[in-house]
């Protein structure tokens, strides 16, 4: 697989989420009517509601969404990453702006009308989370927001699952992969969700059949896709799609690549929250990739990343990750 050099290693684009993190047990979850472990779109109303339901809680705040994660666990490996969303103009959006900046990343996140959109995370005792997500100005992303020469000028296109759903993200999705191919530049893709793929399964079967070089899955996700598991399932993943993965969280990750397949083993840590860990893992593989690592060595890269957030309460690595002993 041909890595071209480019401006930024990594251009994403994606849902600007600032994430709410509160520490809850089974029973809040089934009160508010989440499944657990899932991510759930919710209105303003509802999400104001949850707010007044959680305002005695300690509540944690940080920057989130899936791509817009990756992209920031590329920069804090070290490489170049931009990322384009769409917040609105408020008190939130320009926190969201500010710390999209100071993680290194270049920002090419415009902003609107609206709320600036939100992720109420609910972390449970095993470490498990759930979302409700009320996207706001995210879902008013345009083509007139979007950068197309960053993509243009990039090495990897790191995609969420998420974007294929809304008609109009989709939209933006397919001009930007157009693109990308039009110029050298690979597109990844992590398909987000199980409950996303039995949704838009035939999207994401045109998507990994004509466009996706690298495509993330965990292992709920793969069986949601293939209606198998594990290594069976990556043999059914479409040969075009020349790098795939299924994340096999405690167990480690499976790689199918050009030659083969790659078992990628876990790095032991304690579990403080589950949440990013999956978005900081792709940083990590793209990072690995963009460096002219071998597959192998990106994904115990990605494998080392992910622990490194599990271990902590946010969704990122706040701080640069040490790869020594790694590489």
């Amino acid at each position: 697989m041909e890595i071209k050099k480019a401006k930024f290693d990594v251009s994403g684009i994606g849902s600007a989420l600032l994430d709410f993190m509160v520490e809850v047990d089974d029973s809040f979850l089934q009160k508010l009517g989440l499944t657990k472990g899932g991510m759930q779109l919710i209105d303003e109303d509802r999400s104001k509601e949850i707010f007044s339901l959680i305002s005695g809680m300690k509540i944690e705040t940080a920057p989130g969404g899936s791509s817009a994660n990756t992209v920031a666990g590329v920069a804090t490996l070290g490489g170049r990453g931009a990322f384009i969303g769409r917040v609105a103009d408020d008190e939130y959006g320009r926190v969201y702006i500010k710390k999209t900046t100071d993680s290194g990343v270049h920002s090419l996140i415009s902003a609107g009308d609206g709320l600036t959109g939100h992720a109420i995370a609910f972390i449970t005792p095993d470490s498990e989370r759930t979302f409700a997500t009320h996207l706001g100005a995210a879902l008013r992303l345009s083509h007139e927001d979007v950068d197309y020469s960053a993509v243009a000028e990039s090495s990897i296109l790191h995609l969420e699952g998420y974007l294929f759903e809304p008609a109009n993200l989709r939209e933006i999705c397919y001009r930007a992969m157009d693109t990308a191919k039009k110029n050298g530049v690979l597109i990844s893709v992590d398909l987000a969700d199980p409950g996303l793929i039995g949704r838009i399964g035939d999207v994401f079967k045109d998507l990994l059949n004509n466009y996706a070089d690298i495509v993330f899955m965990n292992e709920e996700e793969a069986f949601a896709f293939t209606g198998v598991r594990d290594k069976n399932a990556l043999e059914k993943i479409p040969s075009r799609c020349g790098i795939a993965i299924v994340k096999l969280g405690e167990k480690g990750s499976i790689i199918r690549h050009s030659s083969g397949f790659a078992e990628i083993p876990p790095y032991k840590t304690e579990v403080v929250n589950t949440n990013g860990a999956g978005d900081m893992y792709a940083a990590g593989v793209l990072y690995g990739i963009t460096s002219g690592k071998s597959i192998e060595m990106a994904g115990r890269i990605g494998s080392y990343s992910a622990s490194v957030v599990v271990a902590s309460v946010g969704a990122r690595a706040e701080k640069g990750i040490d790869l020594k002993g790694i590489i």
